[in-house]
């Protein structure tokens, strides 16, 4: 079994692990109603509609 030589710094599992934990920015696309940006499968704030359905009435129609 193999025995590291010298002593590893924490720092440098945890640097290790950090590198995989990215923020990532989430995905856009385009509302088929307003075309305004909204996240998929969401409810688009600007006009109230979800899967080319109106769900909630918009506040300024």
């Amino acid at each position: 079994m193999g025995v590291p030589k010298r002593k590893l710094a924490k720092h440098r599992g945890r640097q290790r692990r950090a590198m995989n934990m990215k923020l990532e920015a989430p995905s856009l696309v385009a509302c088929p109603q307003c075309h305004a940006l909204i996240q998929p499968h969401h409810l688009c704030p600007e006009c109230g509609y979800y899967k080319n359905r109106e769900v909630v009435a918009a506040a300024n129609k």
